[in-house]
């Protein structure tokens, strides 16, 4: 397993390790309850080291980006961001991703997902006829996610830039902590509002942030969160997660992302994507709330009243700020309705479920 820089800290505050995307990541501290909640009513710290970086740079980074991606990156300016899709030769998803325009036309980082880095690396860089120069910037690259609604008034302790201005999905380059070079952006898995820290590994400046954050943090309650409160704060505002709500078998019209799906440019399957959405979607990930007792998970079988398999979960959880189980799957039509009754298959007994707008928090 690989480590990130702040794999010491974490187990020098007791938390609960296991492996995740073939890193040592810390799962819990306190437990998930306590740690959701720090980070939905004040802000929590989450050590995101092992998501992957790559840079593009040159005159054909834009166009690389724009051929293997759904969104138009072509609309973004120095200094935003955009959620995009890597669309797969069949309409799947090869994996999500944030493009970051660093300089409009020239620089862009995109960060993926962390058991994605070689496979998403191989398939971007096949697309490269162009010559756009590309680093794998991943493993010296550190990452935090400051998340919470007092997260922004803390961190702004630490730097002269203003963050409290930053529009989501917005960043700005400057010196935090101390340390030059660090990108603090609008963007977050939870929900709850705060920022994601990135800089460069190098020198003790890990270290060095780490304890600042906590500096200011620690006197207002902030603590650091494991990765099962990520899941159970994403699962509440109805985020995806790859290899659980998408992988390369499910569109992005069928995980309700068409949003990011633009097709006013060229790119990879957008012909089978125009062909699906002229027809019209099969089935559809929807959000759904227990109504009978029962926590849905991933790969329970969805059925209709009459007994008929029309579908799967692919998340699921007793939600904290909710006090109810709620859950994500892939239904057929018409049963995505909202107030459709399902029925999740828990240990061969079928349990009654409504299918709900998202988010639900």
């Amino acid at each position: 397993m690989k480590n990130t820089p702040f794999t010491q800290q974490h187990t020098a505050l007791g938390a609960k390790m296991a492996e995740f995307a073939g890193y040592n990541m810390p799962i819990s501290y306190t437990g998930i309850n306590e740690e959701h909640h720090e980070v939905r009513r004040n802000a929590g710290v989450f050590d995101v080291s092992h998501m992957g970086e790559f840079m593009l740079k040159g005159d054909n980074a834009l166009d690389l980006i724009q051929r293997v991606t759904s969104n138009d990156a072509s609309k973004l300016t120095a200094g935003k961001a955009q959620y995009s899709c890597l669309p797969n030769n069949e309409g799947g998803i090869v994996d999500d991703l944030i493009v970051y325009c660093i300089e409009e036309h020239k620089t862009y980082m995109l960060v993926v997902n962390a058991s994605n880095i070689e496979k998403d690396w191989n398939w971007i860089s096949s697309f490269n006829t162009q010559g756009a120069e590309m680093h794998n910037i991943s493993d010296k690259t550190a990452l935090l996610a400051i998340q919470g609604p007092k997260a922004v008034e803390f961190m702004q302790q630490l730097t002269d830039m203003d963050i409290t201005s930053l529009k989501y999905y917005t960043f700005i380059k400057g010196t935090f902590a101390g340390v030059d070079n660090v990108i603090v952006s609008a963007t977050g898995y939870t929900g709850a509002g705060g920022v994601e820290i990135y800089f460069e590994d190098k020198d003790g400046d890990a270290e060095k942030i780490w304890n600042e954050i906590f500096l200011v943090g620690t006197p207002h309650g902030m603590k650091p969160i494991g990765l099962a409160a990520r899941d159970t704060l994403r699962l509440e505002m109805g985020y995806c997660l790859y290899g659980n709500d998408i992988d390369d078998t499910t569109s992005p019209l069928e995980a309700g992302l068409g949003w990011i799906t633009k097709f006013t440019k060229d790119f990879t399957a957008k012909s089978i994507l125009e062909k699906q959405k002229a027809e019209g979607i099969k089935r559809k990930l929807v959000g759904f709330e227990m109504v009978d007792k029962g926590i849905p998970r991933h790969h329970y079988k969805i059925q209709n009243a009459e007994g008929k398999e029309i579908g799967y979960v692919t998340s699921g959880t007793q939600a904290p700020s909710l006090g109810k189980a709620i859950g994500m799957g892939y239904v057929e039509k018409p049963f995505d309705a909202d107030g459709s009754d399902v029925f999740i298959m828990i240990r061969d007994k079928a349990v009654k479920a409504q299918v709900v707008k998202m988010p639900f928090a």
